[in-house]
């Protein structure tokens, strides 16, 4: 996914011509201070939480990436 747009509640972004939103709860950065927030242009790994939103709600938190695989190789 590629930031698009940032505001001060989160991210949108973008991918394969699919965009989502990323709150910024959901952002790495609002957990560890020394992570950077997210900037336009930059490159996320995210999964998606709520696609039934407009647009879709995702995460960037790595807790979240690593439920979403273990989820997807149960299946």
């Amino acid at each position: 996914m590629t930031v698009v747009a940032v505001a001060s509640v989160g991210a949108a972004v973008e991918t394969d011509g699919e965009t989502g939103f990323i709150d910024q709860a959901k952002h790495p950065s609002w957990w560890d201070q020394n992570i950077a927030p997210p900037r336009v242009g930059d490159e996320l790994h995210a999964v998606v939480l709520d696609a039934g939103r407009e647009p879709p709600r995702l995460s960037a938190l790595p807790r979240d990436i690593a439920i979403a695989r273990r989820l997807r190789d149960a299946m």
